[in-house]
């Protein structure tokens, strides 16, 4: 099968070509799913330039998110809840524990799902459990946009967050897919509950205008204005969703609400930062953050189905929506990581594979 593989140290866009590999073995408890389109992310950059390498036993092809159609199916297995009858398949814990869905699939129904690498090839493996249904209103390419961001963004601002109604969350990075479905989903949870307030940070007037048609209650463009002033004069912030850190960190906790949460998920400055805790311990403030690459099979299927009970309707009445502003060639996928390289996007990027 195509993929994409990483020539030399991976440092530009350019190490990336088309190579031969042979098809992923499909294990007990996975699909084999022919990718039609595989999402462009942040992480896959950094995995390419060799900081951010896949966890042991995943893939080493870039790819976290695909859309596709199920190719191959572990034989008896038609839908998770028969690891009812065959536990074994799906790990020790027992089914009762880890099986949170029961959405039936078949050979041929198309899909989009979060994978634990191997998404930039033409089929990959994927843990049943994670499979999502392409949301009514949209296709393939759209889907792709879907999982690693939507995902990421459930587990931090709704569970990590603990984002409630008539709160306040900053999110900085709004142009980015991070920022942009933040905005769209604190936006859309609390609708019929007097609605969550967003402020959100870009560079740039383009970009905030792009956060503000978003959504966003208030834009600030950081090349121009201090956003710790602007978020204080706000009324202050009860959640920070933060891809920034380096500096950006003490900015937070000087605009964040007594018993806010600063909830960290990527670093595009310094991963270390100085804290004074004193200040911490006066807010009463929690600092937290995650990763979702390294979080386990188990852990994923229950985000997965938490995000399809809880998200997928909000997406199918248009209350988020995937936000797809480049498709690259699969086989220009230099082209689309360089295009990721010069920070200017505004939504999502996808490779095709269909065409």
């Amino acid at each position: 099968m195509k993929v994409i593989s990483i020539r030399g140290a991976g440092q530009s866009a350019a190490d990336l070509y088309l190579d031969d590999k042979p098809r992923p073995e499909v294990a007990p408890g996975y699909v084999l799913i022919r990718t039609s389109f595989a999402g462009v992310n942040r992480p896959d950059i950094l995995q390419r330039r060799g900081v951010y390498p896949p966890p042991p036993g995943a893939s080493e092809v870039l790819g976290l998110e695909v859309s596709g159609i199920i190719e191959r199916m572990p034989p008896d297995i038609s839908r998770p809840r028969d690891a009812l009858i065959h536990p074994a398949l799906f790990g020790p814990e027992g089914a009762e524990q880890i099986m949170f869905d029961d959405i039936g699939w078949n050979l041929g129904d198309p899909v989009c799902a979060l994978v634990n690498g191997g998404g930039y090839a033409e089929f990959v493996a994927v843990d049943i459990r994670h499979l999502l249904p392409i949301p009514k209103g949209l296709d393939l390419a759209q889907a792709a946009s879907l999982p690693e961001n939507i995902l990421t963004v459930y587990a931090n601002l709704m569970e990590h967050g603990a984002l409630q109604a008539g709160e306040t969350v900053l999110v900085h990075g709004g142009n980015s897919g991070i920022g942009a479905t933040t905005i769209q989903m604190a936006k859309a949870m609390f609708k019929d509950l007097g609605g969550a307030r967003v402020i959100a940070t870009a560079r740039g007037a383009d970009k905030c205008a792009f956060a503000k048609s978003l959504g966003a209650d208030l834009v600030i463009d950081t090349d121009t204005e201090d956003f710790v002033a602007a978020v204080k004069a706000f009324g202050g912030a009860d959640v920070v969703l933060d891809i920034v850190a380096g500096d950006f960190f003490g900015k937070n906790l000087a605009c964040l609400n007594m018993r806010g949460r600063i909830v960290q998920v990527g670093f595009g400055k310094e991963a270390t930062v100085e804290i004074d805790l004193r200040r911490i311990m006066a807010k009463q403030a929690i600092v937290t953050g995650s990763m979702l690459r390294p979080r386990s099979a188990d852990e994923k299927a229950r985000i997965t189905a938490k995000v399809h009970e809880r998200v997928w309707p909000l997406i199918e009445k248009g209350l988020i929506r995937p936000i797809l502003e480049e498709r690259f060639a699969f086989a220009d996928a230099a082209g689309a990581h360089a295009w990721m390289d010069k920070g200017d996007h505004k939504g999502k990027v996808v490779l095709d594979l269909q065409a």
